[in-house]
């Protein structure tokens, strides 16, 4: 008669709480710490998804409300200043650039057209770096977490496991049942650091995709911006 054998990894399971209980205070403080940066990466990934997407949709729409539009040099005042979209704080920074260098050429009596014009493209430029910056926040905090948790975690496994072996050396006799729990409770914190790395690092690269979607298509957009300025100024 046949018996059926469970396989190897559902026979016995692993404690995780009595093996960091068997941790000594270095190894605890390790995954202690781990343990924050784990909650700190998920709090800054959701929130960075949430912001990047929310920003996409309200460049799109100022994008479509502007198309509407027949001239940009006299939009009305509710359309300039919404400097909560960057979309219009670049075309804000534009047209504010572009009517100060007109004031001071008309006071100056040389109202020279190419001058407004470098005016609100350079603006442009200032703006769209200031903006790209804005993408970018938050990115290095995910790339820190990506590259250091998991030396983190090799610390407090190496920290371990040298504990783990200075305590069988005091012992007359040595065997792999007094060995076992401290190499284990080492052992945890190198999961502790991969825990860590492992999600932040696809949320990285994630949102690291959509930051320079949205840069490029934030380029796109200051250059029409700046046709669309010099077509309607001559």
């Amino acid at each position: 008669m046949l018996s059926f054998l469970p396989p190897p990894f559902l026979a016995s399971t692993i404690n995780v709480w009595q093996v960091f209980l068997t941790t000594d205070s270095v190894g605890q403080a390790v995954i202690a710490l781990l343990a924050v940066f784990s909650i700190f990466a998920w709090a800054v990934m959701i929130g960075k998804y949430s912001e990047l997407k929310k920003l996409r949709e309200l460049n799109l729409l100022f994008e479509r409300k502007l198309a509407q539009e027949r001239h940009i040099l006299d939009l009305p005042e509710n359309l300039r200043n919404r400097r909560d979209i960057p979309y219009a704080d670049l075309l804000a920074d534009a047209l504010e650039a572009y009517w100060r260098a007109a004031a001071i050429g008309k006071e100056k009596g040389d109202e020279n057209m190419r001058s407004r014009l470098e005016h609100a493209e350079n603006a442009l430029q200032r703006a769209l770096a200031s903006q790209s910056l804005r993408y970018e926040s938050s990115m290095i905090i995910l790339a820190s977490l990506v590259s250091g948790a998991p030396f983190m975690g090799l610390f407090g496994t190496v920290w371990g496991i040298m504990e783990a072996f200075s305590a069988v050396a005091t012992q007359a006799s040595a065997s792999i049942q007094t060995l076992a729990p401290g190499v284990s409770a080492a052992l945890l914190t190198t999961i502790s650091g991969l825990v860590v790395a492992i999600p932040s690092v696809f949320g990285y690269n994630i949102l690291l995709g959509n930051v320079k979607k949205m840069i490029t298509e934030l380029e796109n957009y200051a250059s029409n911006l700046a046709d669309r300025i010099e077509l309607e100024a001559k």
